[in-house]
């Protein structure tokens, strides 16, 4: 690691990776805290380094990650990376670390990431983290830490990912789980916790992994589970759980895994959703469950009626009001159906129909990619990276490849899929299948745009788009916006709204892409909290500065718009869009006069000033009507 000290005199280092290579071995210098005063970034995973972490890094005031996972770092974490104001990432996980997490990470107040998973850290958990309010991913797995699990940690109201399995946490499952209202993950299984469910779980409308599984949970699984309708993963195996499995599981439609073997439930096994995909070994171990002969256990007993009078009477007093209720209702679906008909009629026509995807294989994407090859690469996105391919039957397809090793990559394709499979329309991309094989590969097949994505349109010197196209463009992604935030069922607000992820066809039309991100909002105009998302220079300013996501936040912020556009155009405008002679120049400023006007309205600094998609969309088309009017009478 001697290399190491030879950096000391690059003074404007910023970023160092030397991660995964066979050739680097030893110990970590202590010369590290000489490195450069600009050093923002440390990354050494997987190198086989040994021996402890130097306290030096204390004097890399400036760092913001410190990535040092998969080696064989011994010791203690020291005291002085509590000093280092503008750290947002630990990853030190994968190591041989012992003792105590220092309170003084708790000074860390901008640490989102902190990654301790899988070393020999032990003592309590400190409450002080729970102050930790930036914290998005909090992993203490597979270490030795004893005492209860802090309560102080449900304050930090943003946290997305909670992993404090395998150690020797005792006591009750914090009552107030449900401040975390954004959580997508809890794993706090392989410990020895000791409490009802608390009734808060019925606020985590996000979760999507929860397991309390290797535990000593007591009590009722709560009926509220059956709200949790974004769950998939579902272990309370190998705890003291008694009572019934609720029938509101029924209703969780993503629900992929369920356990809750080796309780003391009794009762029949729901037959409904998904629970005719469930094995015996998911109800195997409890006291008197009953159900269907595949899963292991006895058959329910039902009471036989006694007597056909009293048949008789049933089938009169429940099975005809039933029978003419639905009838009824059937009457007013048709009649309503065929009044709105012709409406519907008109709005279709920017929908394509949903249909079903194709089948495609592994193997079929392998040999339509040249193996994923570099020369049939588009291009690379946070989670993935986009292929050309040609599919058996010759048709051209962008394949995104997920890169699962990446945080958030299963998410990122679970929220894309369930996104593209529920909207349609021109100007959205369409999907075409999915492929997935189990953890080692998901994938995403779409329509391919030979025309690439506009980012390459605008700052590329061999393309240009003249003050037409681009207008058509705005319309194209309005109109899309408008379609996600006001003509679906749930409104989509995309989050990530930016150049690279408009695509275009050979007709130059725009389809906007990428949903990696997005969120699904519960009702028009309300807002949600999450983490900071989207590209900067391309983010709403309530997303960053308070984590809120709206309908209203999908625009672009210009604000030196507003203090150039008294000044010529030529200023805030690129000059080869307005390079026309005479009444033809006229008619492009004008246009582009009445553009910046509408970026203007859409970075206003209160959301519920600026106008929204519907509005946006009729502005950009009288525009449109204008210049071309004004074209046409030169």
């Amino acid at each position: 690691m001697s290399f190491l000290s030879s950096l000391t005199n690059c003074r404007g280092l910023e970023v160092l990776y030397f991660g995964d290579n066979p050739l680097i071995s030893g110990k970590l210098p202590g010369s590290i805290g000489n490195l450069s005063s600009s050093l923002q970034k440390f990354y050494g995973p997987i190198c086989n380094i040994r021996g402890s972490i130097p306290s030096g890094f204390g004097n890399l005031s400036r760092l913001i990650s410190i990535s040092l996972s998969h080696n064989k770092l011994t010791g203690m974490i020291p005291t002085t990376i509590g000093g280092l104001k503008e750290l947002q990432k630990i990853s030190l996980h994968y190591n041989k670390l012992d003792g105590p997490i220092p309170s003084d990470l708790c000074h860390l107040k901008k640490l989102a990431f902190l990654f301790l998973s899988s070393n020999k850290l032990s003592g309590p958990i400190p409450a002080c983290l729970g102050g930790l309010i930036s914290l998005r991913s909090l992993y203490l797995d597979s270490n030795m830490f004893s005492s209860t699990m802090p309560s102080t940690l449900t304050r930090i109201s943003d946290l997305l990912i909670l992993n404090l399995s395998s150690n020797s946490l005792s006591g009750p499952v914090p009552i107030d789980i449900g401040k975390w209202k954004v959580l997508t993950s809890m794993d706090l299984s392989n410990n020895q916790l000791s409490s009802d469910i608390p009734i808060g779980v019925a606020d985590l409308q996000d979760m999507t992994y929860f397991s309390l599984s290797n535990n000593r949970i007591r009590g009722s699984i709560p009926e509220s589970f059956g709200d949790l309708l974004s769950l998939e993963f579902l272990d309370l195996s190998r705890n003291n759980l008694s009572g019934q499995i609720p029938k509101s599981l029924e209703k969780l439609p993503y629900l992929k895994y369920f356990n809750v073997s080796f309780n003391r439930l009794q009762g029949e096994i729901p037959k409904g959703g998904s629970f005719g995909n469930y094995s015996f070994e998911s109800f195997t171990g409890n006291e008197a469950l009953c159900g269907a002969a595949q899963l292991h256990v006895p058959s329910c007993k039902t009471r036989p009626l006694r007597n056909s009078k009293v048949r008789t009477k049933l089938i009169i007093f429940v099975a005809l009001p039933i029978a003419s209720a639905i009838s009824v209702v059937a009457l007013i679906i048709i009649i309503l159906r065929r009044r709105k008909r012709k409406d519907r009629s008109t709005a279709q026509e920017d929908l394509t129909p949903l249909g079903t995807w194709r089948r495609i294989s592994y193997h079929e994407l392998h040999q339509a990619t040249n193996g994923f090859s570099d020369r049939r690469l588009l291009g690379n996105g946070s989670y993935g990276s986009v292929y050309q391919g040609t599919l058996l039957d010759g048709m051209e397809v962008a394949v995104k490849v997920f890169k699962l090793e990446l945080e958030g990559a299963f998410k990122s394709f679970d929220v894309e899929c369930e996104v593209l499979r529920n909207i349609r329309h021109r100007n959205l991309i369409k999907i075409i299948s999915s492929c997935s094989n189990d953890l080692d590969f998901k994938a995403l097949v779409l329509e391919f745009m030979p025309n690439g994505s506009l980012d390459k349109w605008l700052y590329f010197n061999n393309h240009f788009l003249d003050i037409l196209q681009r207008l058509n463009i705005m319309i194209d992604v309005a109109s899309a916006l408008e379609y996600l935030h006001h003509g679906n069922a749930t409104p989509v607000v995309h989050c990530d709204l930016k150049p690279s992820n408009v695509l275009l066809d050979e007709d130059m039309v725009a389809h906007l892409g990428d949903f990696g991100i997005a969120k699904l909002v519960c009702k028009e105009d309300s807002m949600i909290h999450t983490m900071t998302m989207a590209t900067i220079g391309y983010i709403a300013p309530e997303y960053g500065i308070e984590g809120i996501v709206s309908t209203k936040g999908e625009q672009n912020l210009k604000i030196w718009v507003k203090e150039s556009i008294s000044s010529p155009l030529n200023q805030v405008v690129d000059t080869n869009l307005l390079c026309t002679i005479g009444s033809k120049r006229s008619a492009a400023n004008n246009c582009a006069l009445s553009i910046l006007h509408v970026g203007l309205e859409c970075s206003l600094e209160l959301p519920n000033e600026r106008p929204n998609m519907k509005e946006i969309v009729r502005k950009l088309n009288k525009i449109k009507v204008k210049f071309l009017e004004d074209i046409e009478g030169v």
